[in-house]
């Protein structure tokens, strides 16, 4: 794969600039609540030196019901600054994760206006199976300033995806299972209803990566967005059950240059959720 520090890095890039000043690490780990994982208790016990924990539900509003969404500029500069981050750091974000989760922090700090931000390509099972360095050390925490300029055209709300479902002015690629957008399964968060946003095209993210946990290549990638019926010429909207998993499909649209992209913070728990909301079962 090609290092690119603003979408995803490969461990050797990782292990050779872990030294390198203004390097800022984060695992950013989050699991589904059915997996019976605790990330902040397995972050202590094997991280990578360095590391700090980011947690994907407490730096979020707290002012919603639904789950982790984009907390204000000032709440995130607090909480990035709080991390020991910086305006000019590079960033980079892995998890441990079934779930991606740290394409959603990346995603989480491109809205925020930082774009020195890549993911760790394979996580931090990659890692470890090339038996590179971990610790439990509590890591020293800078000082550190950043200043959220926030990109509201990476960002799409309820309003603006029912446009986009009803007009087709832009695609909208649903990252869940099969399944569950086909309307066969049962959405695991109580009281949704089941289905796609009508005209939505289904990419399950996991179709991204290869066994090993890393991102396809760009060939690859671009072939399973052609499978799914997605022009990748045109705008798109990136939507999933929470937020998270959608941002897999936004960090493989990046990684294929196409720049006119956002995702539906709100997803399925809160589509979902609305009343007399269009819905549309089986396959798009």
């Amino acid at each position: 794969m090609t290092d690119d520090p603003k979408t995803l890095v490969s461990t050797e890039w990782l292990a050779a600039h872990l030294d390198v000043p203004g390097l800022r690490i984060l695992d950013a780990s989050w699991h589904m609540p059915a997996a019976g994982r605790d990330a902040l208790a397995e972050y202590a016990a094997a991280h990578i030196p360095g590391a700090r924990f980011f947690d994907i539900d407490a730096v979020a509003d707290p002012d919603t019901d639904l789950p982790h969404m984009l907390p204000t500029p000032e709440a995130f500069a607090l909480a990035a600054a709080a991390l020991g981050i910086g305006d000019g750091d590079q960033v980079v974000i892995y998890d441990d994760a079934a779930t991606r989760s740290a394409a959603r922090v990346w995603w989480t700090f491109r809205a925020m206006g930082h774009d020195r931000v890549a993911v760790l390509d394979g996580g931090l099972a990659k890692w470890r199976a090339e038996g590179r360095a971990l610790t439990d050390a509590t890591p020293a925490v800078p000082d550190g300033h950043l200043t959220a300029h926030p990109r509201p055209d990476l960002v799409r709300d309820a309003a603006e995806v029912a446009e986009a479902s009803a007009s087709g002015s832009a695609q909208i690629i649903d990252a869940r299972a099969a399944d569950r957008f086909r309307g066969d399964m049962p959405e695991p968060r109580p009281g949704l209803t089941s289905g796609h946003m009508p005209g939505a095209r289904n990419l399950p993210f996991g179709q991204l990566y290869n066994p090993d946990g890393t991102m396809k290549d760009p060939a690859a990638l671009r072939a399973a967005f052609d499978a799914a019926g997605v022009d990748l010429s045109r705008p798109a909207i990136t939507s999933c059950g929470s937020g998270i998993t959608a941002a897999s499909l936004s960090l493989a649209l990046e990684r294929l240059g196409h720049r006119n992209h956002a995702l539906y913070d709100g997803s399925w728990a809160e589509w979902g959720a609305l009343p007399d909301v269009k819905t549309a079962t089986g396959d798009a």
